[in-house]
């Protein structure tokens, strides 16, 4: 699962929840807006004593720690060798979109293989960098 939509063939990651490092990357923005931790705090508790491990669920909870704050945009960027992100960004933006309460064009999504010069561009797993903007 990554940004909501299942990549078939591909290995899932190794964590708690379901691993999809876009929502998480999300959650981690909003934390930096807000002060409040989702991912060590609200997603810990909602999966250990809860057993939810839905990162849509965790994304949900963080957005509504936003309070006053709007957002009015998300930059993400994903850096792997596998999965290949090219027929999919659409569908990714998307689902980010409807999640979030934006329109498409208010979510930017590029990826890259990282061409072998980090462990992510070798395969070691995936990483995302997030920025979230906001108004009040």
């Amino acid at each position: 699962m990554i940004g909501g939509i299942i990549f078939e063939g591909v290995p899932g990651l190794d964590a708690d929840s379901d691993g999809d490092v876009v929502y998480h990357a999300i959650c981690n923005a909003i934390t930096s807006l807000t002060g409040i931790p989702i991912l060590g705090g609200i997603a810990v508790e909602l999966c250990h004593n809860n057993g939810i491990t839905d990162s849509q669920v965790y994304l949900e909870k963080a957005l509504h720690t936003l309070g006053k704050q709007k957002i009015v945009h998300i930059a993400l960027t994903i850096e792997g060798q596998k999965p290949r992100f090219q027929d999919k960004i659409n569908e990714v933006r998307k689902q980010v979109a409807s999640i979030c309460g934006l329109q498409e064009h208010q979510v930017g999504l590029t990826a890259t293989s990282g061409d072998g010069l980090t462990d992510f561009g070798c395969g070691a797993g995936l990483q995302c960098f997030c920025i979230v903007t906001t108004v009040e």
